[in-house]
C-alpha cells in the first residue's frame, strides 16, 4: 500500500480537496491547512513504509499505537491537532475534522478499486489505525480549543452584564442622590416635582434589581406598554434638569405632539434617554445648548439629543456604541452608556444612531414604531 499511496498521491490530494469543495461554506487555503490531508498522507505512507520494513518501532513514532498515547503524541497526532485547531481558527465544525480524514479513506478505497490494486489485510489495518489517532487528536483539540473559547466569551459576557447592570445603578443612584441634595436645599416638599424625580429613580433601582434576580432565575415578561410621547417626555425632562444644572449645560426641550405614542418599556427608554441626555450633558461645552426633540418622522417617532461638543474625533463614530471601548476624553467612564441605550432600544424594535455635525457637535436619534393612542 505504501507504494501506491506514494505513486498516488498527487491524485489522492485532488480528489480529496474536490470532495471538500463540494461542501457547504468551506474555503481555505493550502497553507491554511497545512496540517491536514497532504501531511497526513505523508505520514501514513511512511508508516506503512516502516511496517513493510519491520520497523515497528518507526511505524508507532509516526502514528501512535492502537488507541492512541495519552502521555505522548506521535508525528500524526501533533500534526493533527493543528489541524483541528485551524479549522476552528477558521470558523468549521467538529463534522468538518471528521470528513478530512474521512475524505483520504474514501479517495483511497475508490482509487485501489479503479486501479484493481489489492491491499493486505495487516495494511488495512495500519490504514485505519492511523485515521483513528489522526481524528481522535483532532477533534480532541478541536474541542479543547472550542471550550476555551466559549469560556473567555462567556467570561466577556457576564462581565459586560454585569457591568451593564452597575452603570443603570449608579445613573440611578446618581439622580436619586441629586433629587435629595435639591429638595434639602431647597426645602420642598416631597410631594413636588422634584420628589417625584427621586420616587422614579428609587422605582428604577427597584427594577433593576428586580431584573437582576429574574435574569438569575431565568425568568422575563414583556413589559413594554403604550404611552404617550409627550407625558413620557416631560417626565424625562424634570431629572434632566437636575444633571443639567449639575454640570452646566443648558437644556431646551421642545414642544411635543400630544397625539404621538409609542410601545415600548417605559422605564427602559426612559433609562436610554436620560444616558444619552448625561452624556450629552458631560461632553457640550460649558454654558452651551442641549437639545431634546420628539417629532413623528413617517411611521415612525424620533427623539432626538443634540449637544455643542465640538465634533467628533475621526472613527469615533464607529467606536461609539462598543462598550468597554470608550474615547481618550478624561471625562469617559466604560463606555456603557450608549451600549445599554441601544440594546434597551432595540429590544422594543427600534434604533439609536448617532450624527456627527463637525465643528459643532453630535445628534442622537432614537427611532421607534409609532403607534396611535387609544
Amino acid at each position: 500500500m505504501h507504494r501506491f499511496l506514494f505513486g498516488n498521491r498527487d491524485e489522492l490530494v485532488a480528489r480529496c480537496k474536490l470532495k471538500v469543495a463540494q461542501r457547504h461554506q468551506r474555503a481555505a487555503t493550502e497553507q491554511q491547512l497545512a496540517h491536514g490531508v497532504p501531511m497526513f498522507l505523508d505520514q501514513l505512507t511512511r508508516t506503512l513504509g516502516a511496517e513493510s520494513d519491520d520497523n515497528e518501532a518507526a511505524s508507532i513514532a509516526i502514528s501512535g499505537p492502537s488507541g492512541g498515547d495519552s502521555r505522548a503524541l506521535s508525528e500524526i497526532g501533533l500534526s493533527a491537532t493543528a489541524h483541528g485547531k485551524a479549522l476552528l481558527d477558521l470558523g468549521y465544525t467538529v463534522d468538518q475534522v471528521v470528513h478530512d480524514y474521512g475524505d483520504l479513506c474514501q479517495a483511497i478505497t475508490d482509487l485501489a478499486f479503479e486501479r484493481n490494486a489489492p491491499f493486505a489485510v495487516a495494511e488495512f489495518r495500519t490504514l485505519n489505525r492511523c485515521l483513528d489517532n489522526a481524528i481522535a487528536d483532532a477533534v480532541t483539540e478541536f474541542s479543547f480549543q472550542r471550550d476555551a473559547q466559549l469560556a473567555v466569551q462567556r467570561t466577556a459576557f457576564d462581565k459586560q452584564r454585569l457591568g451593564f447592570l452597575v452603570h443603570e445603578l449608579r445613573n440611578a443612584l446618581g439622580t436619586a442622590t441629586l433629587a435629595v441634595r435639591a429638595l434639602e436645599l431647597g426645602n420642598m416638599p416631597i410631594g413636588g416635582a422634584t420628589g417625584a424625580v427621586l420616587k422614579r429613580s428609587l422605582s428604577t433601582l427597584g427594577l433593576l434589581i428586580g431584573r437582576a434576580t429574574a435574569e438569575v432565575r431565568a425568568e422575563g415578561s414583556d413589559q413594554r406598554q403604550l404611552f404617550p410621547v409627550a407625558a413620557f417626555v416631560a417626565d424625562v425632562e424634570v431629572a434632566a434638569r437636575l444633571d443639567a444644572s449639575t454640570e452646566g449645560a443648558v437644556l431646551e426641550v421642545r414642544a411635543v405632539d400630544p397625539l404621538l405614542g409609542v410601545l415600548a418599556n417605559r422605564e427602559l427608554l426612559h433609562a436610554a434617554l436620560a444616558n444619552l441626555l448625561q452624556n450629552a450633558f458631560k461632553f457640550t461645552r460649558h454654558n452651551s445648548l442641549v437639545t431634546l426633540n420628539a417629532y413623528a418622522f413617517g411611521d415612525h417617532v424620533h427623539i432626538d439629543v443634540e449637544d455643542h461638543c465640538g465634533g467628533l474625533p475621526p472613527g469615533g463614530v464607529a467606536k461609539m456604541f462598543v462598550p468597554f471601548k470608550p474615547n481618550d476624553d478624561s471625562r469617559a467612564g466604560l463606555g456603557l452608556g450608549l451600549s445599554i441605550s441601544r440594546q434597551s432600544i432595540e429590544a422594543d424594535q427600534g434604533t439609536l444612531t448617532v450624527r456627527d455635525v463637525p465643528g459643532s457637535g453630535c445628534v442622537f436619534t432614537i427611532s421607534l414604531p409609532r403607534h396611535p393612542l387609544h
